[in-house]
């Protein structure tokens, strides 16, 4: 057994916090509702911590918010309530300004979903859609628990692509200083003694301390070439040929990986927003916008002209030939049995799991390549170093 802390609201708006012991989550939110309030918020109890810090970002404050909000609207609490209760317990700031804003809003005459459109930084388009269309049938808990089942799949996701990164940037990270300490501080002093000593060095070690002097003199030049560059690249990036022409290369270099993220994300939001009653054509356009990867986005544009024309979706999405081969047959087998939203579900959790695969095989490869990279460098460098002492001593290498 454990002890979980709670926080909870009864139906009159008091919240309540304590602790409670059960055998897992699901059962002290079962023990939890038994009791005749509302739970919020259910977290194992966890030792010698007195306070919890953490640091949320707006992707996770809206899940949070989206969780608790469809908690409280499944438990039949009205909606302008429901928001009261949540920005007296939101511990973000922000949160709760804006909380406090779409309640005002509402009070004011504007339906939630328009309330949420005023939020732009915190609330996306695709939300605000699926929020629209849940008040337009009268299912908008329904909703917003299906919402709060994309953004968890969305963040596990996120955080498994974060996590496999970290290793390969680490390992860049201290290779790069490495190498810097080597040049602009172990090198000089072995420069004083060839200097001394006046032998004709290798051609390596010649060019090891041209590059260690140069460093040393204009690293400012360097520095600042480096910091315009990169903001040339970021220009660059941004502009719509500049993105697509990087994009392009992404596809040609890492393919299998980012075909499965972007099947993985269209498919989610576009069968989340289908099974949320959002219209085919709208749903396509909003679920496009959610691909990061500009020539992918611009063959999925043409299916919805495709759609328009009474063609479906598999076909069109067949003949942009961006998706694999696999997810346009489970689609059009959703299609022919009308089915689609539960398929395209099933190929968004099928192409995450094998995206999981994808990443780990990536990284394999990347680990060894970048540890060789760093390796022939940093060998270079004792190499021509030995090759010099060696040269001063008349020992033959």
């Amino acid at each position: 057994m454990a002890i979980f802390s709670y926080r909870a609201t009864s139906m009159d708006g008091t919240i309540v916090d304590g602790f409670i012991e059960a055998a897992d989550e699901t059962a002290a939110v079962d023990r939890i509702k038994a009791s005749g309030v509302i739970p919020l918020k259910v977290g194992a109890q966890k030792k010698g911590r007195a306070k919890r810090f953490s640091l949320r970002s707006s992707k996770g404050d809206l899940l949070t918010f989206t969780m608790e909000l469809s908690a409280l609207l499944s438990a039949g609490l009205p909606l302008d309530r429901s928001l009261g209760i949540l920005a007296d317990i939101s511990e973000n700031r922000e949160m709760k300004q804006v909380t406090q804003s779409i309640l005002r809003a509402i009070r004011e005459g504007s339906s939630f979903s328009d309330a949420l459109q005023r939020q732009p930084k915190i609330f996306p388009k695709l939300y605000v859609n699926m929020v629209r269309a849940g008040e337009t049938g009268g299912v908008l808990d329904t909703v917003l628990d299906k919402l709060n089942e994309f953004l968890e799949s969305s963040k596990e996701l996120r955080e498994h692509i974060f996590s496999a990164m970290i290793y390969p940037v680490i390992l860049i990270v201290t290779g790069g200083i490495s190498v810097i300490v080597l040049l602009t501080y172990v090198l000089p002093k072995f420069t004083v003694i060839f200097a001394e000593l006046g032998t004709s060095l290798p051609l390596p070690t010649k060019i090891l301390l041209m590059v260690s002097d140069a460093l040393k003199a204009y690293w400012w030049i360097f520095l600042g070439l480096m910091a315009a560059g990169w903001a040339t690249f970021k220009n660059y990036a941004r502009s719509e040929a500049g993105r697509y022409k990087l994009d392009g290369i992404k596809l040609k270099v890492m393919g299998d990986v980012i075909a499965k993220v972007e099947t993985a994300r269209f498919c989610r939001t576009l069968g989340t927003l289908l099974r949320s009653g959002v219209p085919l054509i709208q749903a396509l356009n909003n679920s496009r916008d959610v691909i990061s990867n500009q020539v992918i986005a611009s063959a999925v544009n043409k299916v919805s002209k495709g759609a328009k024309e009474g063609k479906g979706i598999a076909a069109p999405l067949s003949q942009a030939g961006v998706f694999p081969k696999l997810a346009l047959s489970m689609i059009k087998v959703g299609e022919e049995t009308g089915q689609l939203d539960t398929m395209l579900l099933k190929v968004a959790s099928t192409y995450e799991k094998s995206l999981r695969a994808a990443i780990k095989k990536l990284i394999s490869f990347l680990e060894p390549a970048m540890i060789l990279g760093m390796g022939l460098v940093i060998g270079f460098i004792v190499i021509s170093m030995l090759m010099a002492i060696f040269s001063i001593t008349d020992i033959p290498f």
